[in-house]
Parts: C-alpha cells; sequence; structure tokens
C-alpha cells in the first residue's frame, strides 16, 4: 500500500461507519418507513488564460500553482468533480458522503472526503449531525465547490479565499424557525480540522466553533457568520527558531509571526435579493490571525440580470491588510558583521512572507448560458490588482512581478449536476 491510500483510508473508514452507523439507527427504530438511498453528483471543466509571465492567479491558497507564470493555459484553476451518497433511514436518520476530487496542494486530484456525517432530525425543527460537515460561513457555504449553483466562474477569492478550509470534523445543531413571512436558520457547531501539507507538518484547527443564522423575507436572505479557532500551520520552524537567537527582541517577533496555536476569528454578513429576473449579492469577511497571516478585510458585491437562458452579470471585489506587511525585524546596528548579515537574511524571510497577506482589488464581467439540463458555460473576465505591495492572490512570484499592476484573466466553465 502506498502512503497517499493509507492516508485515504482511514477517511474512507469514517464515511463507511457513518453509514452504518445510520442503518444500524434504522434497524432499531419503531418507524418501519422503508429506507432510501440516493445519489448524485457534479462537476465543472475549466480553462483559464493569462498572458502574465510574472506571477500566477490562484483561486485558492491550497492551490500549487495557477496560471501565468506557470504557462499561459491552465485547466487546473476551476475543475473539479464531486459526487454524493446519501442514505436515508426514516424520518428521523439519515447520513451523507460526499467526495471531491480537484487539484491538491500536491498536485495530485486524490478524492477528499468533504462531508461524512449522521443527521438526527429530533423533532420537525430541530436537526443535530455529527461527522465531518462543511463550514457553514458566507452565503455560498454548502455549495461553495458546486459551481452549477453560483452565477459566476467561481466563488470571489478576495472573499472566499480568506477562509480556504471548508469542512470540520465534529458536531452541529440546526434549528429553524418561521414568524409569519420570516423564516429562521441558526446553526451552531463545534469540531477540529486537519489538513497534510505535501512537504510535511500541517494545517490544524483545534476548538472551531461558531455559528451562522440566516434570516429570509421574501425574494431576500441575509446571512450571518461567525467561527473562532486555535490555528497552527508547522512550517517555518527554521525562520522563527533563526529569530530567537537573537535575544529578547527576537523572541518577541516569532512570538508575534508564529503559526503555532494561535486564535483565529472570522466574521462575516451577506446579503441577497433574488426577485427571479434579476439578482444583486454582497458580502463582507474579517479575519483576524494574530500571525504571519495577518488581518485582513474582504467584500464584493455583483448583480445580473436574466435574459432567458443568458444571465450577464458584472461584480467588484476587494480584499485590504488591516495588519503590518512590512516589518522592521531585528535591529542589526550593534549586531558584529557576521550576526548583521544572518539577521538581515531573517529580515528580508520574514518581510518577503509579510508580502503574502492579501490586498487587492478585482473588476469582473461575465455571463452565465443555460445551455442545457442541468449544465451551465460561463464566461468570465477578471481584471486583478494587487495593491500595496502585496502580492495578492498571487503565487509563484517573478523577479519581474510589481504590485500595483492589472492583471488580466479570462475563464471559461463548463459546470454540471447529476
Amino acid at each position: 500500500m502506498t502512503a497517499s491510500a493509507g492516508r485515504q483510508r482511514p477517511v474512507l473508514r469514517f464515511g463507511a461507519a457513518l453509514i452504518g452507523l445510520a442503518c444500524a439507527a434504522y434497524a432499531h427504530a419503531d418507524d418501519l418507513a422503508r429506507p432510501a438511498w440516493s445519489f448524485s453528483g457534479f462537476g465543472s471543466a475549466g480553462v483559464a488564460y493569462s498572458n502574465h509571465a510574472h506571477g500566477d492567479y490562484i483561486t485558492s491558497a491550497l492551490k500549487p500553482d495557477g496560471v501565468g507564470a506557470s504557462g499561459s493555459w491552465s485547466t487546473s484553476l476551476d475543475s473539479r468533480l464531486g459526487a454524493q451518497l446519501k442514505y436515508t433511514a426514516n424520518d428521523k436518520w439519515s447520513a451523507v458522503v460526499q467526495a471531491v476530487t480537484e487539484q491538491r496542494l500536491d498536485n495530485s486530484y486524490r478524492p477528499v472526503i468533504e462531508w461524512a456525517n449522521v443527521k438526527y432530525q429530533a423533532t420537525p425543527d430541530l436537526a443535530l449531525r455529527v461527522g465531518r460537515i462543511a463550514l457553514p460561513m458566507f452565503l455560498a457555504a454548502d455549495y461553495r465547490k458546486v459551481g452549477y449553483a453560483l452565477p459566476w466562474a467561481r466563488t470571489p477569492v478576495e472573499v472566499y479565499g480568506v477562509i480556504p478550509l471548508t469542512s470540520s470534523d465534529g458536531i452541529d445543531a440546526t434549528y429553524r424557525f418561521n414568524q409569519g413571512a420570516v423564516k429562521n436558520v441558526t446553526q451552531a457547531f463545534f469540531g477540529r480540522t486537519r489538513l497534510a501539507l505535501p512537504a510535511g507538518g500541517a494545517i490544524e484547527a483545534k476548538r472551531l466553533a461558531g455559528f451562522a443564522n440566516t434570516t429570509e423575507y421574501g425574494a431576500a436572505s441575509v446571512r450571518l457568520s461567525m467561527l473562532r479557532t486555535d490555528l497552527s500551520i508547522d512550517i517555518l520552524r527554521d525562520l522563527f527558531d533563526g529569530l530567537r537567537q537573537f535575544g529578547p527582541q527576537g523572541v518577541a517577533l516569532a512570538e508575534r509571526y508564529a503559526l503555532d496555536n494561535k486564535q483565529v476569528t472570522a466574521l462575516s454578513i451577506g446579503v441577497n435579493y433574488d426577485p427571479g429576473r434579476w439578482f444583486v449579492m454582497s458580502e463582507l469577511g474579517r479575519m483576524r490571525t494574530r500571525s504571519l497571516l495577518g488581518d485582513t478585510t474582504g467584500l464584493y458585491a455583483t448583480a445580473g440580470y436574466r435574459l432567458g437562458e443568458f444571465t450577464p452579470y458584472v461584480a467588484y471585489a476587494r480584499v485590504k491588510a488591516d495588519s503590518a506587511t512590512t516589518e522592521r525585524g531585528l535591529d542589526l546596528s550593534r549586531l558584529p558583521p557576521a550576526a548583521a548579515r544572518a539577521g538581515a537574511i531573517l529580515n528580508g524571510s520574514l518581510n518577503a512572507l509579510l508580502t503574502t497577506v492579501p490586498a487587492q482589488r478585482t473588476i469582473s464581467i461575465g455571463a452565465r448560458w443555460d445551455c442545457a439540463t442541468d449544465v451551465a458555460l460561463k464566461l468570465q473576465l477578471d481584471r486583478a490588482t494587487p495593491q500595496d505591495g502585496s502580492r495578492g492572490t498571487f503565487t509563484n512570484i517573478q523577479p519581474s512581478f510589481r504590485s500595483g499592476s492589472a492583471v488580466n484573466v479570462a475563464s471559461a466553465v463548463l459546470d454540471f449536476v447529476f
């Protein structure tokens, strides 16, 4: 067995165990309703083009590369395939497993279990779940990977890219209540998540807790989400260990920026109005990391108009850094030459990493064509401009990269569900 297969086996066994639990619950239930299985899937086949040779435009921090410096064309930016299996034992118990394959940090396309949970419908209004559950952040929390459900080629990276983790292992409770024409859904969750990194180590979020509340009135909906977690990313130890060798000033810098058990908080609010013929939507998200990842505020606003099977749309998105993107670093003035040279290297490395705190604006225009049943073709042009010395949502930065220069990215995505 390969190492990668070994890592996948526990997750697959976990999903199978959850379905088995639901089956066992059905076998002991008094309700003799006939159980049912259902299978569904979704996918996106995308291609993107950019003649920007100074860096790669990416849609998530979990992408190893994108379009630009690595190549003018890319099919990995938006392409994915997902499948979902659901088992309904009776009107109380059900289970679901969802797997998604898309480009991963190690450049593989090994499937990942996104959802694997058992649901207990305690009352008509109260539901409890245990297992792997989608993080309920942002308007598109439950379907952010289902391109067909989105009006655009992809979710705005300035907002959705702030939290690339999309699920957690734990529990949640959802309560629904109506007051006249107002419908309300409140969800609270607690869990943890861990993502292994190709070079070793992992991204680990412990004590991940929060809530989401969605209120609907006619064609309008508002969603408020909040989460907090203790985040650790097992990378850059050499940098922080090196800083600590320079005494109190180095220790202070390491404690300020190290990605070790740092409390992270995120808050988002989104508004959607869709009477049918047209729609407007906007979201605001803020994240505080107290680390090298920085503090950011992101927002977007979008509008579209439906003309039969065609929906042209426009969007504006922006993310700005609320924390420092440069650092004076170690004071080298009183150090001997050898130590000063080593300190200068550490200062340079730290400042290079701080340019990854995103500051960027993007103007997008596009159109969606519902060309067949359960199939939509989208064409989109993005003009992204990194700002304030940041490299924005770009990676594989070349020496010729310049913050403040606009980059055009053209995308075509065929989305489908089945």
